[in-house]
């Protein structure tokens, strides 16, 4: 693992809002560090919430703010959710593409201070987990098809992420208060009677390929997202031969992940620090 930057200084320009479709929740906010020259290398942050509201990108802006302590460039993403039109599949796995083309395409966002160039990185916690292995299949994918303004993903961090779409509706994940299985909800239908799964599902996805690292981190106590979402998609990253680590904390629950104090978010800046190197 890469040794963390010590954070230089805590200041950050206010941050800039870009739209990247005509829903209100279609936008991503622009964090830059004040003063600085750039350009930045550039993380996109998506937040959880089991893809429902009202939880939005307020989730993630803490770990925005200390990215750009460290001298990155972060980018919160917000997405149409359950409960909006064109919340579910396939809305919100577009919404983050497309958010992800527009942050690559000139003139629509402040490229000029983003290290494109060399990379960017995902960072998703909970159903933002599932959201950002998703999106780094999606950018190889559109890549490889010559879509134009697709920055690489060079690496991609899964906090306590819903990998597998199958198990979370088997496991009956956020059924409580009389909603059905979010992951049901999500899809639409279970996976019985749906082919979305194997499109859906980061699991199912696999391989990402050499170019793309991977860190997967969970804690053993997650009583949102079992600990076996994590390790099982893991190993089967593993045997797809992909560049994956997994991180395992003891007695971490859920929310520890989004806390810039814990010890997990060292762990995830140590493998950031990637994107401050020239890519090959």
């Amino acid at each position: 693992m890469l040794e963390p930057a010590a954070p230089p200084h805590a200041a950050s320009e206010p941050p800039v809002t870009v739209a990247y479709g005509d829903h209100p929740s279609q936008f991503f906010e622009v964090y830059r560090p004040a003063g600085g020259a750039g350009p930045y290398p550039v993380v996109v942050l998506i937040h959880g919430g089991f893809w429902r509201l009202p939880w939005g990108l307020e989730l993630m802006r803490p770990l925005a703010l200390d990215l750009v302590a460290r001298g990155y460039a972060a980018v919160n993403l917000e997405y149409r959710r359950l409960g909006e039109a064109g919340g579910g599949w396939p809305g919100t796995c577009e919404d983050v593409a497309a958010a992800v083309r527009t942050l690559g395409a000139a003139g629509t966002a402040p490229a000029a201070d983003l290290d494109l160039a060399a990379g960017i990185g995902l960072v998703g916690h909970s159903a933002g987990g599932h959201l950002a292995l998703w999106a780094a299949s999606r950018a190889a994918v559109e890549a490889a098809e010559g879509v134009p303004a697709v920055p690489a993903v060079r690496v991609v961090v899964s906090q306590a992420g819903v990998a597998d779409l199958r198990a979370a509706v088997r496991d009956r994940l956020d059924e409580e208060n009389g909603k059905p299985p979010a992951a049901l909800e999500f899809v639409g239908e279970p996976p019985g009677r749906s082919a979305a799964y194997p499109l859906a599902s980061p699991a199912e996805l696999l391989p990402l390929g050499p170019r793309v690292r991977q860190l997967v981190l969970h804690g053993d106590a997650d009583n949102r997202v079992p600990y076996a979402q994590s390790a099982e998609y893991v190993r089967a990253a593993e045997q797809a031969g992909d560049d994956v680590r997994f991180v395992p904390f003891t007695g971490m629950g859920h929310f520890e992940l989004i806390d810039p104090a814990h010890e997990s978010w060292q762990v995830t800046v140590g493998e950031l620090e990637i994107l401050r190197r020239p890519a090959h």
